[in-house]
């Protein structure tokens, strides 16, 4: 059924039972997201897609829209709400930017940027997490892992539906995991995608790095903002 709502003052046609976050990116309204990725079931773990609907704080990607529905995405409060989550996650984990093999394709710098993000206003944790590379061919990079569950929600054996990945432990102990068998069957087009799909360098393909080159990286071909951007794709080339 066509309905309409507000988004920040604007009226803005759609479809009932559509996700507000996506109906936004269709009408040009950019909303950050980092374990969101649109066709995909709503995760709702990382909350940097927060807006307020009906006067209400909420997460976008879990929000399915109504008639009448009326949404502050550039309000100020909530804004510096959602700056303030990316600048925690930059905190929480060890994010050297210039050596990353991600940069330039991360979607936590990439949303970093857009939230005009220059350093955290919290102090750094600095953890120690312990790598993990008994794949044959993943790499994971625990100290990155910013535990958006993208990995172990839709990256599966293909022929058990087993999860590959999954996180392990509670509070600050909690880290990610890979069950090596399982890494080791995957074929390397699934072993790309999961690298691709985790929005930070945590998930590294073993043998590979640095590949494409300044000025092609994905986030440097295409906007973030872009909802029609495959995660998939390396280059971020139409």
């Amino acid at each position: 059924m066509s309905i309409r709502i507000e988004i920040d003052g604007v009226s803005v046609p759609t479809e009932e039972g559509e996700t507000l976050v996506d109906v936004a990116a269709d009408a040009g309204v950019y909303i950050p997201t980092l374990c969101y990725l649109r066709g995909k079931p709503c995760l709702g773990t990382c909350r940097v897609c927060s807006v307020k609907v009906n006067g209400v704080v909420a997460a976008a990607c879990t929000v399915r829209v109504s008639d009448g529905m009326t949404v502050e995405v550039d309000e100020p409060e909530t804004a510096d709400m959602r700056k303030a989550l990316v600048e925690l996650l930059f905190t929480e984990g060890n994010h050297n930017c210039p050596s990353c093999e991600k940069s330039g394709r991360c979607t936590l710098q990439a949303v970093g940027y857009e939230v005009d993000m220059l350093v955290s206003r919290f102090p750094y944790r600095f953890p120690v997490r312990e790598r993990d590379h008994v794949s044959e061919r993943i790499w994971l990079e625990r100290d990155r892992c910013i535990f958006c569950q993208r990995c172990v929600d839709f990256v599966r054996d293909e022929t058990t539906g087993l999860k590959i990945f999954s996180i392990n432990h509670r509070g600050r102990e909690s880290r990610i995991e890979v069950d090596a068998e399982r890494a080791d069957a995957m074929p390397i087009e699934q072993v790309r995608y999961a690298v691709e799909i985790c929005p930070v360098g945590a998930i590294l393909e073993k043998g590979v790095g640095y590949d494409v080159p300044i000025g092609r990286r994905k986030y440097e071909v295409k906007s973030v903002r872009d909802r029609t951007l495959d995660p998939a794709d390396e280059t971020g080339a139409p």
